[in-house]
Order: structure tokens, then sequence, then C-alpha cells
């Protein structure tokens, strides 16, 4: 399978992407169904991280289930295209159509923890995202759109004032760490 080739080819970054690529793969051995939602203890998701030609903003929606400013990003729901996925996401949540890679596969490999919540009527458990990230680029003139079903919010914000939008302590060394990465590879 293409995405497991994927990640086992992905060298990671740090310290905490080489002990959660070890998870993933652990994972990825152990449950045959990583791909689905029907894992109730880990499942793979896929989202983008996208800023401006600049570099110097982000795009982010205020995520109706974490209340809080946030990347896109969804469940992977059987497809092993996990760019495709990730880009899939970014269109239905946000409405921006000029987009493209600012890296050749996978920008990031991270473990998420979602706290149980209620979606569309129902429970739904604790449980971990396994999630593959992908750095792109989007047009700040294309035209924004809510996804009201999964957002209450689309915008532009300046990237270093992430973490201030962000009311998930847990996400803030995400995105420090995407920063850290962008500013290193000057692009």
């Amino acid at each position: 399978m293409q995405f497991i080739d994927a990640i086992k080819r992905y060298a990671p970054y740090n310290e905490q992407e080489e002990k959660d690529k070890a998870v993933f793969l652990k994972c990825l051995e152990i449950f045959e169904d990583v791909l689905t939602r029907k894992n109730v203890i880990a499942h793979l998701t896929s989202s983008a991280f996208v800023v401006n030609k600049r570099r110097d903003r982000v795009l982010v929606i205020h995520h109706n289930i974490y209340n809080s400013w946030s990347w896109t990003g969804g469940h992977a729901d059987g497809d092993e295209d996990l760019q495709a996925v990730a880009i899939k996401e970014l269109k239905e949540e946000t409405g921006v159509n000029h987009i493209h890679l600012l890296t050749p596969g996978i920008f990031s490999l991270d473990i998420l923890p979602v706290i149980g919540h209620i979606k569309r009527g129902e429970y739904v458990s604790p449980h971990l995202h396994l999630s593959v990230a992908f750095l792109m680029e989007a047009d700040e003139n294309d035209v924004l759109n809510i996804k009201k079903d999964e957002n209450s919010g689309v915008k532009w914000i300046p990237i270093e004032e992430l973490n201030v939008y962000s009311n998930e302590p847990h996400m803030h060394k995400v995105y420090d760490k995407f920063i850290c990465k962008i500013k290193e590879l000057s692009l």
C-alpha cells in the first residue's frame, strides 16, 4: 500500500516524530482497519497546513467540535491517497481552489489525542488521530467559504499568531514545529 510506504520512507524531523512514526507503524501492523473510523482506538487522518505565498499567514478554520481555530483536515475514511484526502478536506472546509504542495510528500507525522465529544447527535469516545500532514500554499485571493456542519469561520491569520487563535494547548507544539520547519526549509 502506497501510504504505508510513504510513512515508512518519511524521515522524522525530531524525536517526537521519530517516536510517533514508530507508533504509526505499530498501529499499521496490528490494526487492519486503521484507515477507517471503525477503529475506535486509532485511525488515520490527513491534514493540510496552508500558508500564503509570502509564508507569513496561515489559513485556519474555526472548528465546531473543538471550538478553536485550527488547520484543515479530516478522516481517511478508507481512502489510501492521504494527500488527496488533505486536498479534498482543504477545499471543502475553506473554499480555496488555487493550491499546491510546497514539499513533496508528507510534511509531518503526529499522534493527536481526541477527547470524547458529541458528533451529529452521537457520542464519540476518546481516541487517537494518526495525523499525516501536508504543507500547502493557497491563494489569499480565493473566496473563502464556511462548511457549516464542521466550522463556523475561515480566515487568514498571521502565522506567528497561530497559538493566540488556538485554544488547544496540545496543538501549540505541533504548530510551533510546523513554523520552525517552514523557516528551516527557506521556502
